[in-house]
């Protein structure tokens, strides 16, 4: 099928997400892609775009619908029909098992009662964020409508303060290009370092922007006093913008630069129309003592909505292999953490 019909549906769709793009299959190229399409009368109905990962040892396909379905997700019927081709892209590659995390709040009764029925289980005893390949949890702000000073009144009056404070300190902010993706990586690897998590190569962030393309993909800069001192970068898609990476070097975080390039990515959904503003994930514990606490802290004086997602979702085609492909999942993170103590 047509993509650009495609991206208009999903541009469209209450439930666009930017990982069931066909640009974001592309940043994905080291899996394989297929897609379920259900029409109706010419016009699209459902979609859902699936990654394939070869699992080496067992020589069979793990299939992956990150944030899927696109469609009403009350609509039994479309879920049925993109069921049945899902099944057939599973035939066909061999899979093991399919697994889904959909864009739907935890409350909705109605949708897990659907996928109950369509034969999918609920992954249980979710008790930390590496348990998951999305966030469970996101703080989402409503934007749908509002004006910058009706989103500044909104925050809390730390948080507008702050925001105040920055400009005052003389932070400024510019919309990068490709060309800023050096000093982007070079501020990701102080956060990564810092904060103790993985930075993937810059290769990586490269294949976003371009994939992406500056339709959705944007760099912000904050710089003080020429030197760029902290960057993100969101991505927009359909009636959705997402912080999807971003950090702040070491130097200068006391003037407060991630609070304008914070506004800087709302901004930039208000003027595309858009009604959500994602922050992406926080931990859902609320635990005061939690090393993710900072953030959980620094996103909810933007005053968002908390959202926990449904638990993922996923189908076993072959049971054996699931069962050998669990043991070995289980062996690798053993091995991790063995070398992770050592090298401290």
């Amino acid at each position: 099928m047509n993509n650009c019909k495609i991206q208009e549906f999903i541009e469209k769709n209450k439930k666009s997400h930017f990982l069931q793009s066909p640009e974001w299959a592309q940043v994905k190229s080291n899996w394989k892609h297929e897609t379920a399409v259900v029409e109706e009368n010419g016009e699209i109905k459902g979609y859902m775009s699936i990654l394939l990962r070869k699992v080496p040892v067992l020589n069979r396909y793990i299939m992956y619908a990150p944030r899927g379905f696109v469609c009403d997700v009350h609509d039994r019927e479309t879920l049925e029909k993109l069921m049945e081709q899902a099944k057939k892209i599973a035939k066909k590659y061999k899979a093991f098992i399919f697994r889904m995390d959909p864009d739907i709040p935890n409350e909705d009764e109605e949708f897990k009662s659907i996928a109950k029925s369509l034969g999918f289980k609920m992954k249980e005893n979710i008790e930390s964020i590496d348990q998951v390949v999305q966030p469970k949890y996101v703080f989402r702000l409503d934007i749908a409508g509002k004006t910058e000073e009706e989103l500044i009144a909104s925050f809390s009056s730390k948080t507008r303060y702050n925001l105040r404070l920055s400009k005052r300190k003389g932070v400024t902010t510019r919309i990068g290009t490709k060309a800023d993706l050096e000093d982007f990586y070079t501020i990701m690897k102080d956060t990564g370092a810092r904060d103790d998590f993985f930075i993937r190569p810059i290769s990586y962030f490269e294949k976003i922007y371009d994939c992406m393309g500056e339709k959705h993909a944007r760099l912000i800069i904050a710089e003080f006093e020429g030197k760029p001192i902290a960057a993100v970068m969101p991505i927009l898609y359909g009636n959705k913008v997402w912080y999807l990476y971003g950090g702040s070097s070491n130097e200068y975080r006391n003037l407060m630069p991630n609070y304008q390039l914070q506004f800087e990515m709302m901004k930039w959904g208000l003027e595309n129309n858009c009604e959500v503003y994602d922050f992406r994930g926080v931990s859902g514990f609320k635990d005061e003592n939690d090393p993710q606490y900072g953030v959980y802290r620094f996103k909810k004086g933007f005053n968002p909505e908390f959202v926990e997602f449904i638990n993922e979702l996923y189908m076993v085609f072959d049971p054996f292999a699931n069962s050998l492909f669990k043991l070995s999942e289980k062996a690798y993170k053993m091995l991790n953490s063995v070398k992770k103590k050592i090298s401290k």
